[in-house]
């Protein structure tokens, strides 16, 4: 007869459900951070309920209450974080014992983003992940395998400014990583940085925020409406900043002011867009949301650059300045570069270096009423970035194959070199995560919100371009410093002992 599995009888829901919901706050080294993942299992719960499936049950009250104990101990993200820990080791032993010294092995069919998998080799498990989706193998290998190959920390020798020898644990990954993902990002820096220009205070760009406009519909007027669903900027409780519309009836056009704190003696929660309802501000007529979708498919639509996010490196916080013509002058010069840069990865490579593939026709139903762009006219994955995203990320990506060759030059070994150049395409994934014309700006937290905040693509009217140089969320580095987090946490998992 089987004997029956510690989970088939007792398990300590509620103290791994809360450890599940605080996980969803947890960032640094998470592998959540690596990449989106819509179907992602909590760690906290994968742990929990792996340990509990492997256990055979004791047969006691006394056994049940300490092996319940255990996995709460081993639940909270504290418990693995650094690699391991004494309740780790623990359960370690425990499940060797439970299978006669014998390594037990675990497949997860449907491994997704590896939660599962991940956490059966953090218990000491031979662990075997399938998936037919690439991108969850790409994401399983970049757990369960490159960290785990690669990575393992090394004692690493070195010299102190008073000639003494330093020791230390460094995993040989991260340090090429970081040492590849700074190389990258200052070979982008050269081609880029002239069409992110600071201010003459040493003010640097965020990030640019730009609204989507239509053309006024009344025969009349015909003004350029700028499309944004509020005009926030920061809306805190000790800072409050807006941008006021002033309508010029005369000139048929709208200008804007930028306003702050009690100075503010309008609605900044007042935009001119709702559910595709447009309203003009210069004449009050209103365009209906079937006649606004028409007008973008038509290519009627444009966008106007109305601000500037900043950030001086000798400050705290951000500032906010409208948007100027020389402002206007660096993305109308990164439009021109464009072309060029374009023309020419797409005679290296032998493929148009922007994608080109149709976005999904939505509408319907089910889930594919989450994609809305296409409605709008959005109908290659091209459309979702403006200009200077475009050049930004093509450039990066450049870097990041240029950079793949010359580890090969140097003598790094072809699969270590391609591990490093796998999580430099990951740090690639970020930046564009955080580079499309889907992403807006946090007003309450004054910080990029990237595009896969929600589990959709609907039409954003008022969107913010990241500076992907500037140092602050969203940028290359960020997304570098992420990465290596990822990577030190996974390489740290013990390895598998054979018996």
């Amino acid at each position: 007869m089987r004997k029956r599995r510690l989970i088939e009888v007792v398990f300590p829901i509620q103290e791994v459900s809360a450890q599940s919901r605080r996980e969803k706050n947890i960032r640094h080294g998470h592998i959540s951070t690596l990449h989106i993942w819509w179907a992602r299992r909590p760690l906290s719960a994968s742990r929990a309920t792996a340990l509990a499936a492997l256990l055979p049950d004791p047969g006691t009250e006394e056994g049940r209450r300490k092996l319940t104990e255990l996995i709460t101990r081993i639940a909270p993200w504290e418990a693995v974080r650094d690699g391991d820990s004494p309740a780790i080791e623990e359960t370690r032993r425990l499940v060797r014992e439970a299978f006669a010294g014998e390594v037990p092995k675990v497949l997860d069919p449907f491994a997704g983003g590896g939660a599962i998998p991940l956490e059966a080799l953090r218990l000491g498990c031979e662990t075997h992940a399938v998936d037919y989706n690439p991108v969850a193998v790409l994401l399983l290998k970049a757990v369960l395998e490159l960290p785990q190959r690669f990575g393992r920390p090394q004692l690493s020798r070195e010299s102190t400014a008073l000639g003494m020898e330093a020791r230390e644990l460094r995993s040989p990954l991260v340090e090429e990583v970081k040492r590849w993902g700074e190389w990258v990002l200052e070979e982008a820096r050269r081609e880029l940085s002239r069409f992110y220009p600071e201010d003459p205070d040493g003010a640097v760009p965020v990030g640019y925020i730009w609204a989507r406009t239509l053309p006024c519909q009344n025969p009349s007027c015909r003004a350029e409406i700028p499309l944004m669903r509020q005009t926030w900027l920061a809306r805190k409780k000790d800072k409050r900043v807006a941008l006021r519309m002033v309508p010029d009836r005369e000139n048929r056009r709208v200008d804007f002011q930028l306003v702050e704190g009690k100075a503010m003696d309008f609605d900044p929660g007042k935009g001119t867009v709702a559910r595709a309802v447009v309203e003009c501000p210069v004449c009050g007529s209103r365009i209906d949301a079937d006649t606004t979708r028409r007008l973008f498919r038509e290519g009627k639509s444009g966008q106007r650059l109305v601000a500037v996010v900043l950030h001086h490196p000798d400050r705290q916080g951000k500032s906010y300045q409208r948007a100027t013509e020389s402002d206007l002058g660096a993305y109308r010069a990164a439009e021109a570069a464009l072309e060029g840069k374009r023309e020419q990865l797409r005679a290296d490579w032998g493929m148009d270096p922007v994608p080109d593939e149709p976005t999904p026709v939505g509408g319907g139903p089910g889930a594919e009423r989450a994609f809305s762009v296409y409605k709008y006219g959005m109908i290659r994955w091209g459309d979702l970035f403006n200009a200077r995203q475009k050049l930004a990320l093509i450039t990066f990506a450049d870097k990041v194959r240029t950079a793949h060759r010359r580890m090969l030059s140097e003598g790094l070994a072809p699969d270590f070199a391609k591990a490093v150049t796998t999580f430099l395409a990951l740090m690639l994934n970020k930046l564009a995560d955080y580079s499309s014309v889907q992403c807006v700006w946090h007003t309450s937290k004054e910080l990029i919100a990237h595009t896969f905040g929600r589990q959709t693509l609907q039409m954003v009217w008022d969107y913010i371009e990241v500076n992907s140089l500037s140092g602050s969320t969203g940028d290359w580095r960020s997304a570098l410093e992420w990465v290596v987090e990822v990577i030190g946490h996974c390489s740290r998992i013990p390895p598998v002992e054979e018996p």
